[in-house]
C-alpha cells in the first residue's frame, strides 16, 4: 500500500508530547533529604488516622515506594506555613 501525501501526517502538526520526566526519589534519598530516618519517611507515607493530604506523598511502584521531588516540596511548603 502506498501513502499519498494527503494520508501522511505531518509530525509539525500534532500537538508535542511532553516527554519531560522528572526523577523518583528513593525512602533513602527522602530521609537524606529530610535529615530523617528511614523509618520516618515509611511512618509519614502510611499514617493510619491522618488525612491523606498531611501524609508524605509517594508513588507506589509494585513493591518500591518512590517519590516525586516536586512532590515532597509542596508537601514541605504546606508544613512550613502551618503556625
Amino acid at each position: 500500500m502506498r501513502h499519498t501525501p494527503s494520508a501522511v501526517i505531518d509530525a509539525q502538526a500534532v500537538a508535542p508530547v511532553s516527554t519531560e520526566l522528572h526523577e523518583l526519589l528513593t525512602v533513602e534519598e527522602v530521609a537524606a533529604l529530610l535529615k530523617v530516618s528511614k523509618s520516618w519517611v515509611y511512618e509519614h507515607t502510611r499514617a493510619r488516622g491522618t488525612p491523606r493530604s498531611e501524609r508524605l506523598p509517594y508513588v507506589k511502584l509494585g513493591k518500591y515506594v518512590r517519590f516525586d521531588p516536586q512532590s515532597i516540596r509542596a508537601f514541605l511548603d504546606r508544613r512550613a506555613t502551618r503556625p
